[in-house]
């Protein structure tokens, strides 16, 4: 079902542009300098008025942008060409190249063959108010804006903010990368994006190949707000990576996603590839928040993947919370390792999953799949599915190769499939469910455990020892009482409000029980009481 996606975007992906900057002679530490673009300006004249502006990118090229320096675009003009900033630039996050548009409105790049803005083994810039455009062989191999570091020791270049920027046209929007062990980006800030029509993905991050056994992350304190990426359809011809992606954090330690959207991606991805696509993911990082975003109608064109949100191979002590899921093709939330890589300290708390894995309905709304995977905590969400017109699902689905597995507290609805299917007899130290909703809507309620099905709470927790706690049994099955309806759909994110609950049902004190320690809200922002009810509502 689902497999690692080792991406080899370093070679296959995004070529580096290697800016065409001109060196002059730099003695002591001359004052920032200004200089102008303008659809009216003039090459052989000074760039640095309004009244004195050049006329094109290829003038600006020959310029060595110094610490404090700024490059500023006329608003509503259009410049053909590539914005670069070579390793001998910039370099100073205390005093960054700043490149914006001026005037009124935002200034629009077509970047033929090439990059819109290039940032090469340096930092200490800001890329603010642009607009750029991929034609020609950008669609497939560049990106809207590019940092890329392969310098040969180890450096991580600090201090990179990307804002106010709309993406299409290229292979990826935006793109952080690296393909040397040791180098990579630090402090970057990524807010107000928009990245859509590209190819491939709309954000990606990614490294060199991670080792399990000596792990090295290529990014540091990367924080992502605001950014919506959709329409993104994947490359109907790539078969050996994964395309039409939304967000993708790979080879970061320490990130943020906040308050962003993934929506409506992985369209024209190949049915016969052998990975697919997700809306917002992360793989091969450690210490990753995903919260307060949205993934929806995101799509795969094979059997595998189409998720919404997922956690993929070799992610460690990272957190998925108050997110919402709904249409997606494959699964809303997905944990997955891969053999031999590790994966433990995961949390997924307070997110809303409805009517998810529409194409892929075995998959289930939330999947936790895969090998060594362990010490995951997974509650206060709320999932609910219903029947897709491709057959039985499951709101819940667990696979071999888990330890240390705990499904808590969690509001758990379907229209009759099955509220949790397991492929094998797991035991509870393998996976644990206690405190948890259970509710049918309509039809019979069943438990699909290993080869045995259960029709009622009580002969399942006899059968297995499941939803019990010091020998008491625990989990209820009873209806939440939506005021929407029996089973209430989700079509867009302002309608999340349909599954908060009018009869709701206490869960358990996770803190005094297994020492977790409380969030103060739930996905709404309602205050979480003592102990908490289930779902991730609290009425």
């Amino acid at each position: 079902m689902w497999r690692t996606r080792t991406l080899g975007f370093a070679a296959t992906v995004l070529v580096v542009l290697v800016g065409g900057c001109t060196a002059v002679p730099h003695y002591g530490s001359p004052s920032p300098r200004t200089y102008y673009l303008s659809a009216r300006g003039d090459d052989s004249a000074d760039g640095t008025s309004k009244d004195e502006a050049w006329r094109s990118l290829g003038r600006a090229s020959q310029v060595t942008l110094r610490p404090g320096d700024h490059l500023l675009l006329e608003g509503g003009s259009r410049f053909a060409g590539t914005i670069t900033v070579g390793n001998d630039e910039a370099g100073d996050a205390d005093r960054p190249v700043v490149i914006d548009s001026y005037g009124n409105g935002r200034a629009t790049v077509v970047a033929t063959n090439s990059a819109g803005v290039s940032v090469h083994n340096t930092a200490g810039v800001e890329v603010h108010d642009l607009i750029l455009r991929g034609r020609g062989s950008a669609r497939t191999s560049q990106a809207g804006v590019n940092l890329y570091n392969d310098t040969p020791t180890d450096a991580r270049h600090a201090g990179v903010n990307v804002s106010d920027i709309d993406a299409a046209g290229f292979q990826v929007g935006i793109g952080v990368g690296s393909t040397i062990t040791g180098t990579g980006f630090a402090d970057v800030t990524i807010r107000r994006a928009r990245v859509h029509g590209n190819k491939d993905t709309g954000l990606l991050t990614y490294g060199p190949q991670f080792d399990d056994g000596r792990p090295s992350y290529a990014h540091e304190h990367i924080t992502i707000e605001d950014v919506q990426s959709y329409g993104n359809p994947g490359d109907p011809n790539a078969l050996y990576r994964p395309t039409g992606n939304g967000i993708v954090l790979g080879a970061v330690r320490d990130a943020t996603v906040r308050d962003s959207s993934a929506h409506d991606n992985g369209t024209q991805a190949p049915a016969e590839a052998q990975y697919g696509p997700a809306g917002i993911w992360t793989y091969d990082s450690r210490d990753v928040l995903i919260e307060h975003s949205a993934a929806y109608r995101n799509h795969t064109g094979s059997r595998m993947d189409g998720a919404g949100f997922g956690f993929d191979t070799s992610v460690f002590d990272s957190t998925l919370q108050y997110n919402l899921s709904f249409e997606n093709d494959g699964s809303g939330f997905y944990i997955f390792s891969r053999w031999p890589h590790p994966h433990s300290g995961n949390t997924v708390r307070y997110n809303i999953s409805s009517n998810d894995a529409r194409k892929m309905p075995e998959h289930g709304g939330l999947t936790i799949h895969g090998s060594r995977i362990k010490d995951l905590q997974v509650y206060q969400n709320t999932v609910i599915m219903g029947r897709s017109s491709e057959g039985e699902g499951a709101a819940v689905r667990v696979r071999p190769g888990n330890s240390s597995v705990s499904v808590r507290n969690n509001l758990i609805a379907t229209d009759g499939d099955p509220l949790v299917v397991s492929d094998t007899d797991l035991s509870t130290s393998q996976v644990v469910f206690q405190g948890n909703q259970f509710h049918t809507a309509d039809g019979q309620w069943t438990v699909a455990w290993g080869d045995r099905r259960y029709f009622n709470l009580r002969s399942w927790r006899e059968d297995t020892g499941q939803e019990r706690l010091d020998g008491r049994p625990t989990g209820t099955a009873a209806s939440p009482c939506f005021d929407e309806g029996s089973l209430p759909d989700i079509q867009s994110p302002a309608e999340a409000r349909r599954v908060i609950p009018g009869c709701p049902h206490a869960g358990l004190d996770l803190q005094k029980h297994f020492g977790v320690v409380p969030v103060k809200v739930d996905y709404f922002g309602h205050v979480v009481t003592a102990p908490p009810n289930t779902g991730a509502a609290q009425p």
